[in-house]
């Protein structure tokens, strides 16, 4: 593809575009901060007030070297007109700004050409003469396999030999029934056209794709067959680009890379501008389109466009970008942020040909599977949830929940300063108390009931709690956790692999009796680089991995 790069911003190039039914034309993209500019070429007048072409007459004599000096491409059995597809070298300066390749012949001497085959065009300019008046008009998407040049640089070699044979695919000169004895030279005084009418050929705005909001997508829609080196861009109000083809696959991921940064700039820009208007704790962190995978496999399409916003407490999850306050109360699905889980899928956990998906796990056990076009896509939202998770837990702070404990009610306080506390609910006896590094692990049976492991500071021996939780939100337990190790690590270094899937996970599960499916494990995070606790100030130290780790868990929170 031929295109250049101005800034990071910026971007223009040539690629095909496949509207419709159409064959694929040549089309020229301009990529902006905040629009994608599709231009197609037309012919337009250009003295005195501009106008756009329809059809323009041109006389054109045959020179005693190169005849007519032109080529021609195309015919009726490819469902299109005659056109030119060169112009020679020493006609070029006498046409310029009469004649364009890319014009469509429609007459030739008051015949109609339209719908006549190559050869028969070829026919009639071998008898018209040595004067040859030409109707035509620019064809402004000319179907990519005839190839023509962008421009008029590209010039046929003159001769003074008849063309011969000829093929609608390949350039037919037309310097047919030369004459050696007329020496007469193309001169613009001899030409019937309208005096002082100069043409040019340029690039004109066909579509404009408002890049806010827009989304884009490699795939057929609903589906997870990915297009070869093809995309499509629909803004928010529906308007598609039409299906985008790239010379090849370097090509197609350097204009989606430039179109999402472009987007996700738009979208930042636009929270800012949003959250003036929001309480501090109701901040929209991230919002953005992804695709959902219905759940039910009878369905038509695999997929359905959903947009997604992490603001305050909450997941939203909409079927069009909200605009007004209003929106905000008509949202699909909405869940609080400490009651779910998020997962990036790996390779081999993925349900279908589509590569770059993440999974959200309610508390009830509902899984969503989502689909983004980018791994910068993905990293976005990893991002997008962990500052939401910290967030909210950072704003929590405590909670109790109703526990029971050996047929007695209790109460166990989740505190981010102070750790674990469970107490009698009567009494308000305080029966253990920990503080959050030493927890080791804990494990549910995905309903009710609880495990921790918590380590004795004196003994260093495991200590095992079991609880029966009555309404307890434990995904809260895992946030609360990892975002207590995240505020006492010292100089811990965030990275995207540092914070993925299996990174760095430490799985208790298989020492209890509990079910090991992955809707009732627990995968508690670590910091890649440190996790054991220092003893003497309760901070966590840069002291290893833990050997536990492992590299196929569920879900997790990302902090």
């Amino acid at each position: 593809m031929d295109f250049r790069t101005t800034c990071e911003e910026t971007k223009t190039g040539i690629c095909l575009l496949q509207d419709g039914n159409q064959e694929p034309f040549k089309v020229r993209l301009h990529l902006a901060k905040d629009i994608l500019t599709i231009q197609e070429q037309d012919v337009i007048c250009v003295s005195g007030e501009p106008f756009y072409s329809g059809e323009r007459t041109v006389t054109i004599r045959r020179q005693a070297v190169g005849g007519f000096g032109l080529s021609i491409k195309g015919g009726a059995e490819h469902n299109i007109p005659v056109v030119v597809s060169k112009i020679s070298k020493e006609q070029r300066a006498e046409l310029s700004g009469l004649l364009f390749i890319g014009d469509a012949i429609l007459q030739i001497n008051g015949i109609n050409v339209r719908k006549c085959r190559h050869e028969e065009v070829v026919q009639v300019l071998r008898n018209a003469g040595e004067e040859v008046t030409l109707t035509v008009s620019f064809l402004k998407r000319a179907p990519a396999f005839l190839k023509l040049p962008l421009n008029e640089d590209c010039a046929c070699i003159p001769s003074d030999q008849s063309s011969g044979t000829s093929s609608p695919l390949c350039d037919s000169g037309l310097h047919l029934n030369y004459h050696p004895t007329n020496t007469d030279t193309l001169s613009c005084s001899s030409w019937p056209t309208s005096p002082g009418l100069r043409w040019e050929k340029r690039w004109c705005d066909l579509r404009l794709i408002p890049l806010l909001h827009s989304r884009f997508s490699q795939y057929l829609p609903g589906s997870d067959m990915c297009r070869q080196n093809a995309f499509q861009v629909i803004a928010v109000d529906g308007i598609c680009s039409g299906i985008i083809q790239c010379l090849s696959a370097e090509d197609s991921i350097d204009w989606l890379q430039a179109i999402a940064m472009n987007i996700s700039n738009l979208t930042k820009h636009n929270i800012k501008k949003i959250n003036r208007n929001f309480p501090v704790n109701q901040q929209i962190v991230y919002m953005g389109w992804t695709e959902e995978r219905e759940q039910d496999s009878l369905q038509d399409r695999m997929y359905t466009p959903k947009f997604l916003a992490l603001r305050g407490s909450s997941l939203y999850k909409f079927i069009a970008p909200p605009v007004t306050t209003w929106d905000w109360t008509r949202a699909e699905r909405t869940f609080s942020v400490y009651e779910i889980m998020y997962k990036i899928f790996k390779d081999s956990d993925l349900l279908d040909r589509r590569k770059h998906c993440f999974g959200v796990q309610s508390e009830t056990g509902e899984d969503l599977y989502f689909s983004v076009e980018l791994e910068c896509d993905l990293i976005l939202w990893e991002k997008a949830f962990q500052s939401a998770t910290f967030l909210e837990v950072e704003r929590i702070q405590c909670k109790t929940y109703a526990c029971v404990l050996e047929s007695h009610l209790m109460g166990l306080t989740i505190d981010f300063g102070m750790g674990f506390v469970c107490f009698d609910a009567a009494t308000k006896a305080v029966l253990w108390r920990y503080k959050f590094s030493q927890l080791k692990g804990s494990s549910d049976d995905g309903k009710s009931k609880i495990k921790f492991l918590f380590q004795n500071p004196d003994t260093k021996q495991i200590e095992a709690k079991k609880l029966i939780a009555l309404f307890i939100q434990y995904h809260l337990v895992t946030a609360c956790y990892a975002k207590r190790q995240f505020e006492c690590a010292e100089n811990a270094i965030l990275t995207t692999d540092s914070w993925v899937l299996g990174s760095s996970f430490f799985w208790l599960g298989q020492q209890s009796n509990m079910t090991e499916s992955c809707h009732q494990q627990l995968w508690l995070l670590e910091i890649v680089r440190a996790i054991e606790p220092c003893g003497k100030c309760d901070k966590i130290g840069q002291h290893g991995r833990p050997s536990g780790s492992l590299s196929s868990n569920p879900y997790f929170f990302i902090l």
